[in-house]
C-alpha cells in the first residue's frame, strides 16, 4: 500500500507540474479577471523563461523521479498520468534548441496578453 500512495503522489506531482507549466503558459489570462494574480503570475513567468532559456531542470523532475524510485518504479507502467500529462511536460527529443523558442513562445504570448490587458486598464 505505502509504494502505491507515493507513486499516487509522484502522479500528482505531474499533474500539478503540468498545471503550473499552463500557468506560466496563459495565466496572464486569469490576470485579466483577478488583476492580483499578476504578482504569482509574472514571477512564474520569469522562472519558466530561465527554465527553458537555460536549460535548467526544474526542481520538480528530480523529485517526481525520487518519488517513482522510492516506489519501486523503474519506469512508467501507463497510468492515466504518465500516459497523456507526461509527454507534455517532458517531452521526448527536446533540447536546448528547442527549449529557447519553447521560452520565446512563453514571453510572447504573455507579452501579448499583458498588452491586451494594459489595453483595457488605459
Amino acid at each position: 500500500m505505502y509504494p502505491m500512495l507515493i507513486s499516487f503522489a509522484a502522479d500528482l506531482l505531474v499533474a500539478l507540474h503540468l498545471i503550473f507549466i499552463l500557468f506560466v503558459i496563459l495565466g496572464g489570462l486569469l490576470v485579466l479577471r483577478w488583476r492580483g494574480l499578476v504578482w504569482l503570475h509574472l514571477p512564474a513567468v520569469a522562472w519558466g523563461a530561465l527554465i527553458e532559456f537555460n536549460s535548467w531542470v526544474c526542481p520538480l523532475t528530480p523529485l517526481e523521479n525520487h518519488l517513482r524510485e522510492l516506489a519501486g518504479e523503474a519506469g512508467y507502467t501507463h497510468s492515466f498520468v504518465e500516459q497523456y500529462i507526461a509527454p507534455v511536460v517532458y517531452p521526448i527529443g527536446l533540447t536546448p534548441h528547442i527549449q529557447i523558442y519553447l521560452g520565446i513562445g512563453v514571453i510572447v504570448i504573455n507579452l501579448v496578453i499583458y498588452a491586451i490587458i494594459f489595453r483595457r486598464v488605459w
